[in-house]
């Protein structure tokens, strides 16, 4: 009997991506540097956010590199500043360390005013290469995640725990959106797209309305 015909994935599958020794040591690396360390007004391990972006960076196609800059990309700007970049590029590379360092939006403490920082880095993501804003893009599009599930559980409350608060927030996300579609589109770009458009329909059906009186 033969068996049933199976529909091939639309999506191109490339080689398998293999994760060695360095990327074990990458994760214990991030798990010592971020102890203690949890996500925004919550008890969730840090931890939790480098894993999956590292997911996401593996999933729309970073290599063993870029999925160890991933589980990096915050530990210069939460732990240490810039002499834990050269930790990183001792460790593990050039490559990993320029990701690290193009993911970094301040290194130093105290950091620079909110805005500012936000600012420089949309400018920056102008110039950076493909492997950089992949994996900037991976962490983006974990946040916007983050956030739209947390504003499902507690509506408008959550822009309390940023720094930019709500307006602040949602214009982040827009240009950073505006810069990644500024080069051409790929499935990582068009999810974060989609998770952007989601969280802006959200917040404006929940944005109560001002009184024309």
């Amino acid at each position: 009997m033969r068996g049933r015909a199976t529909k091939k994935s639309a999506v191109k599958q490339g080689p398998a991506v293999k994760l060695g020794p360095r990327f074990h040591r990458a994760f214990i690396f991030a798990a010592e540097k971020h102890a203690g360390q949890t996500r925004k007004a919550s008890t969730i391990p840090y931890i939790a956010h480098l894993m999956g972006v590292a997911s996401l960076a593996l999933e729309f196609g970073g290599d063993e590199d870029l999925a160890i800059a991933a589980l990096l990309h915050d530990v210069v700007e939460d732990c240490g500043g810039a002499p834990i970049l050269k930790e990183v590029r001792r460790g593990f590379g050039s490559r990993v360390a320029k990701i690290v360092d193009g993911c970094t939006d301040s290194d130093v403490d105290p950091k620079p005013p909110w805005r500012e920082r936000k600012e420089d880095y949309i400018r920056h993501l102008k110039h950076a290469d493909a492997d950089t804003r992949l994996v900037s893009a991976a962490d983006k599009l974990n946040n916007v995640r983050s956030i739209l599930s947390d504003h499902r559980e507690v509506g408008e409350a959550i822009w309390a725990r940023f720094n930019g608060g709500r307006e602040g927030t949602l214009w982040y996300y827009r240009a950073l959106l505006q810069e990644f579609l500024r080069r051409k589109p790929n499935r990582l770009i068009r999810e974060l797209e989609l998770a952007v458009r989601e969280l802006e329909s959200r917040a404006k059906v929940a944005r109560p309305h001002r009184s024309t009186r």
